[in-house]
């Protein structure tokens, strides 16, 4: 199996648990539970992550220092979601909204690395967030799930 169909088969796997759960603190409590850091599923997708950066199938834009890159979209296969997979180091991305919501799934690279103040494991945000995507601390990947693939750069920032 290619690392590309192993990635959308996990990602399937996860997407298939959490279809149709609100966006919210209970569903970053699930992701981090049923998905923790260290555990097989999201240590393995870690690694594809790692490996599609690698290969340069994952992450094959960049601006301002932000390598990114939607892998696959909204569809069945996953559920509704759209994959994204950035690599961001110490760095504050475009600030954008969440329409539906967002789903992250950080994996640092650098030890102590956070996205948006949170280390290793799952973060949500609920429909209707709005952020300055950032890293600090090193560089971290961050895989997203996008219900129905929205998201809004045209949102004006505070």
């Amino acid at each position: 199996m290619t690392a590309q169909r192993a990635f959308a088969e996990a990602i399937a796997t996860i997407t298939a648990r959490i279809a149709g759960q609100p966006l919210d603190d209970s569903l970053q409590v699930f992701l981090n539970e049923n998905f923790p850091p260290g555990g097989e599923a999201f240590d393995d997708l870690a690694e594809l992550c790692r490996q599609g950066i690698d290969e340069g199938w994952l992450c094959d834009h960049e601006q301002g220092g932000i390598k990114f890159g939607r892998i696959i979209k909204a569809g069945p296969d996953t559920n509704g979601f759209s994959i994204d997979v950035v690599e961001m180091n110490d760095i504050r991305g475009p600030y954008h909204g969440h329409p539906n919501g967002e789903i992250d799934m950080i994996i640092p690279v650098s030890t102590g690395a956070e996205f948006d103040g949170q280390g290793q494991g799952w973060m949500v945000y609920e429909p209707e967030s709005e952020h300055y995507p950032t890293v600090s601390a090193g560089k971290a990947i961050v895989l997203y799930l996008l219900p129905d693939g929205a998201i809004d750069f045209t949102r004006t920032a505070p």
